[in-house]
């Protein structure tokens, strides 16, 4: 049977995480036929047995290449899958069962050629995922898009949870070489050349992140950094909530030395903020000791995401440099052929 649908997973190194994400494919409720496509990115722990193991219950392929990044391994996939419609997840994210069944049941009345899902944390997941999901998704933090807010008007989907038409594939070329950032980058360009994006709330998988403090910061970082960068390629994309990371993080700065000559008024704005998202995130998750996590995964977002925008904002923005010289490690090299 035709599949409807067709999965595309890049993996490097993390053959369990794959194991979850298949196990929870086997549970997918839609009637609908899809296919699964693993693309091994030049790992040492291969995925190959994991994969193998699912083969009798599951429409899947493996493919193993040489790591060349996600964005060329998506790309990879695609012109190895056989739907019309691809659907691309991160190895880390696990689906809830009505997954593809909201998003048949919402592109079957709103076709569109590009789509993208929010993300959540998954009620097994440590407390530390749970801030760092917390201070991604949240309203008090990134406005919620990424959690789900249905009022968006320019939708940029993120490829732990993104469709795409093969159409809007083919026309597109699909991923760049970036990464992070090779998801905005291609939705931008896929609105430039016409096609439509939809954000469908429903369909939301759950995503694991980083699972320390040390790895959420330097992600962030590397999101301010790219984004100058997508200023650049794409006029008129850039927007002044970008900038907000790097003031929030030197208003704190100021508010402590105001502090320390005695003023409390700013650092009391702080508080009452702190205390916001504190309280936010514990009736979320009813838990204390996570609301108090969640303030300081917001702390590390908003100061790696500040530092890294305003680096790269003065290399790219002001000092004019080539991307791909003044950020070398956000590249990646394409090996994958056509």
């Amino acid at each position: 049977m035709q599949p409807e649908y067709s999965f595309i997973v890049p993996v490097y190194n993390r053959p369990q995480e794959i194991r979850e994400l298949l196990e929870s494919m086997q549970k997918l409720i839609a009637s609908i036929p899809f296919e699964v496509v693993i693309v091994e990115d030049g790992s040492d722990l291969s995925s190959e047995e994991v994969v193998k193991e699912f083969s009798d219950q599951l429409d899947i392929s493996y493919y193993y290449k040489e790591n060349s990044g996600p964005g060329d391994s998506r790309n990879y996939g695609m012109r190895k899958a056989k739907s019309s419609y691809f659907i691309i997840l991160d190895s880390d994210v696990i689906l809830p069962e009505d997954y593809l069944s909201h998003v048949h049941k919402f592109l079957s009345v709103n076709p569109c050629d590009c789509f993208g899902g929010p993300d959540a944390a998954h009620p097994s997941f440590s407390n530390v995922q749970k801030a760092i999901d917390y201070s991604m998704t949240s309203f008090f933090t990134t406005g919620g898009i990424r959690g789900g807010k249905k009022a968006v008007d320019e939708f940029q989907p993120r490829s732990f949870n993104m469709g795409i038409s093969r159409k809007a594939f083919e026309k597109s070329g699909g991923f760049g070489q970036i990464h992070p950032g090779e998801d905005p980058d291609l939705s931008l360009r896929l609105k430039k050349a016409g096609f439509t994006t939809c954000l469908i709330p429903d369909a939301k998988v759950f995503h694991k992140r980083r699972i320390d403090w040390n790895k959420f910061y330097i992600q962030v970082k590397k999101f301010g950094m790219v984004r100058p960068i997508l200023n650049k390629w794409h006029p008129g994309s850039a927007r002044i909530t970008y900038w907000f990371p790097l003031f929030f993080i030197l208003g704190l700065f100021f508010a402590l030395a105001a502090l320390l000559a005695g003023e409390i008024f700013f650092i009391g704005a702080y508080l009452i903020y702190f205390l916001i998202v504190g309280m936010d995130a514990a009736i979320k998750y009813k838990s204390l000791y996570i609301g108090i996590l969640s303030i300081k995964a917001v702390i590390i977002q908003f100061a790696g995401y500040g530092w890294g925008f305003f680096m790269s904002a003065i290399r790219i923005g002001i000092m004019n440099r080539e991307p791909q010289k003044a950020f070398p490690q956000l590249f990646f090299k394409k090996v994958s052929g056509v």
